[in-house]
This record gives structure tokens, C-alpha cells and sequence, in this order.
């Protein structure tokens, strides 16, 4: 398992953003490795599965968060997160846009979210679907329990999550080819987050 300090390397991506509102950055920056290394003290016994979200996304930008709400104005400190995720996401959106020119990507772009879903998103990894018959080209389904809003919700900033909901919105939503519809997210209230991809 990856220590806290480690876990933060892969974040530069939002200490960039933090750089730009605070000069002690750095300071704060080790106050939130040390929130981080409580938190996952805390929950050390999780799946393997849920694992993979709680250290790499969920605790991390809620120990960020957390420490700067102490310094800071919560909507600063949501600012500053939110704006960390709209980049990183929104250069995985164009990283993804340009596969889509590869003869066939789209179709397996298509395909893989059924073996994807199960594997990183299913009930190993702390979410409960709904999963549906899909005709060729197609992808449908519905997530009705997700541990980014469980692990939020605990930490006390539920408002984390609907970050992360925009983040697929971001991600797929602008693919050439590919239609993606979403009516609402477990993070704004609703009672699920739906899936549906759509060759074009």
C-alpha cells in the first residue's frame, strides 16, 4: 500500500493550484499528508477494490480539502479542488478525443465499458449497479451506490462528490462520435448516476 507522501506525489496537479492562492503551500500541503495518513489509518481494512478509490481519488482530495477549509473560506477550498479536477479531467476528455480518430476505437470504446464497469466499478470495488440488455454500439447503466459519496459523506464534505460526477461529464461528454447522456448523479441528489454511450 502506498503511504500518504506517495499518494500526494501523484497530485502536483492541484499543489498547483494551492501555489496560486497561498504562500505557506508547502506547509499546507504537509499538513494535508498528515490528515491523509489519518484517514487512511482509519480505513486500512477496506477491499482491495474500494481501495483503489479511497487512496488514489477519495481521501486524498479530502484531506486536501479539509486541511484548507482550516486556513480558508470552504468555497475556496472547493474552488481550489474543483478547478484541480476540471484540468486533469478535461485532458483526459482530449487524450480520450484523439483515440477516438483510431479506425474502430469507438466501437471498442463501446465495448469495453462492460468488462470495465464490472471490474473498477462494480460491487468488489464498492458500488452497487443496475446493469442493462444493450444493443450493439450502446452502453447503459446505473450506479445506485457509490463509495465516493459513502467515503465523502463519513469525512464530512459530501459536496466532493458531484466533482467527481462532472469529472465523467468532462471525460466523455465531448468524444467525437460518441454520445454521452446523463439525467442526474447520487452527488446532486438523485437517486442515481446513469450511464448511457452511444456509438454514433
Amino acid at each position: 500500500m502506498k503511504t500518504a507522501k506517495e499518494i500526494l506525489e501523484k497530485k502536483a496537479f492541484i499543489k498547483a493550484e494551492i501555489d496560486k492562492k497561498f504562500s505557506n503551500s508547502n506547509e499546507l500541503w504537509g499538513n494535508a499528508e498528515t490528515k491523509l495518513s489519518s484517514i487512511m489509518e482509519k480505513y486500512h481494512d477496506l477491499p482491495k477494490g474500494v481501495h483503489m478509490h479511497t487512496d488514489n481519488f477519495i481521501f486524498p482530495s479530502a484531506a486536501i480539502y479539509l486541511t484548507l477549509k482550516e486556513v480558508t473560506s470552504q468555497g475556496i477550498a472547493y474552488e481550489i479542488v474543483e478547478n484541480a479536477a476540471i484540468d486533469h479531467s478535461m485532458e483526459t476528455g482530449r487524450k480520450l478525443a484523439k483515440m477516438m480518430g483510431v479506425p474502430g476505437m469507438k466501437s471498442l470504446f463501446i465495448k469495453i465499458w462492460n468488462p470495465l464497469t464490472k471490474k473498477m466499478f462494480g460491487a468488489d470495488s464498492g458500488f452497487k449497479n443496475v446493469f442493462y440488455q444493450n444493443e450493439k454500439g450502446e452502453y447503459k447503466m446505473d450506479v445506485v451506490a457509490c463509495p465516493y459519496n459513502k467515503y465523502f459523506t463519513e469525512l464530512g464534505c459530501p459536496e466532493l462528490t458531484k466533482i467527481f460526477c462532472a469529472n465523467d461529464d468532462r471525460c466523455y461528454g465531448n468524444l467525437p462520435g460518441i454520445e454521452f447522456k446523463r439525467s442526474g448523479t447520487l452527488g446532486t441528489g438523485a437517486d442515481r448516476c446513469d450511464f448511457y454511450l452511444r456509438k454514433l
